[in-house]
């Protein structure tokens, strides 16, 4: 089973310092369709501006993952850690029994967009804990960010998810194979244009597939896909 989701039929928000849009339920904007995907909950694309940002606040039993897309956000945390975030990295924060934490743009004159996204743990009351990695893209590969962890070599989270990067260049076709046959898979189109089957992709569409085992894509414009494996029970 398919069903896309439109860029334009995201929720949106812009509190001035800060434009949002949300994939699924969150702060005023609900939709019965997108409480969450499986374990995936939150897959927010903010764009926060130069200087301002999201003061301390709480967060508990909550795997959050963030993926910056343009510029860099400044991470600041109750357990002491304190980070600076940009393109080509990914931060991990597992919330467990409770921390609190907040996220500001260190640049005055330059805007920051992030996707920000929350999957539900598998375990719950965990130590808090939290990773930074960077990664290098190779074109027309899949390169796998995440992973269920602890794994060798892999960052990971509380959750039998995978979150992977592909940059695919116009023309060329990519099938993605599930890790595990019984997830659900939620592709969202970066950049580009893509055609999958008759239907078409554009810029921040999203694809959700429940009942099939791949998803077969053609590059119409150079592309760049995020793809994230959840499990539809947990």
């Amino acid at each position: 089973m398919m069903r896309i989701k439109r860029s334009e039929q995201r929720g949106s928000a812009d509190y001035g310092w800060l434009r949002a849009n949300y994939s699924f339920s969150f702060a005023q904007y609900y939709s019965s369709e997108d409480v969450h995907f499986g374990a995936l909950r939150v897959l927010n694309d903010d764009i926060v501006e130069g200087g301002m940002g999201f003061g301390m606040h709480p967060h508990d039993n909550m795997e959050i993952i963030t993926i910056p897309l343009q510029g860099r956000l400044r991470h600041k945390d109750s357990m002491g850690f304190e980070d600076i975030i940009s393109p080509g990295e990914i931060q991990i924060m597992s919330a467990g029994r409770g921390l609190m934490h907040s996220e500001h743009n260190p640049d005055p004159n330059e805007s920051v967009n992030l996707l920000q996204i929350w999957m539900f743990p598998n375990q719950k009351n965990v130590d808090p804990r939290y990773h930074k990695s960077s990664y290098q893209l190779e074109k027309n590969k899949l390169k796998i960010l995440v992973g269920p962890g602890p794994q060798e070599g892999l960052p990971w989270i509380y959750q039998s998810s995978y979150f992977s990067l592909l940059e695919l260049e116009a023309g060329k076709e990519f099938v993605y194979d599930m890790q595990l046959k019984s997830h659900g898979l939620y592709a969202f189109v970066i950049e580009g244009e893509l055609l999958t089957g008759d239907e078409m992709l554009h810029k921040r569409d999203a694809v959700m597939l429940t009942q099939q085992q791949d998803l077969q894509i053609k590059a119409v414009a150079d592309s760049k896909i995020l793809w994230i494996e959840s499990p539809l029970q947990w």
